[in-house]
């Protein structure tokens, strides 16, 4: 039996539901480890920033001072498996733009927590 793992995407922002084209990506894990070079099976592990990224469509709706002022957000992201990816204290970073030809604003979050449920 096929098991569905793939598909349609919901990104909630403050309670405010995005319109998403493709998909969305966020860590699996807190951390980010490293094989220590000439020592085997040895490791160094540093704290990873909690993020979303995602490609939103610019909607006649879409909550452009919401996003840009905001710095204590939540970002609720759901995934068609099931699972369901919590950012806590998410604010926006990098630079994001509106594009003409395609409608849309790459959008990418950090925040203090991220929390898989």
């Amino acid at each position: 039996m096929g098991q569905k793992t793939a598909g349609t995407v919901y990104i909630k922002v403050d309670g405010q539901q995005l319109v998403i084209t493709g998909g969305a990506e966020c860590p699996t894990m807190d951390v980010t480890r490293e094989t220590i070079d000439g020592a085997p099976g040895y490791y160094s592990e540093k704290e990873r920033t909690p993020y979303v990224k995602v490609d939103a469509l610019h909607t006649p709706d879409f909550p452009l001072d919401v996003l840009a002022d905001g710095t204590d957000m939540t970002v609720q992201v759901e995934f068609q498996n099931g699972r369901v990816y919590v950012l806590t204290g998410a604010y926006q970073v990098g630079e994001p733009a509106s594009t003409g030809d395609d409608g849309k604003v790459s959008l990418e979050f950090n925040g203090v927590k991220g929390m898989w449920q």
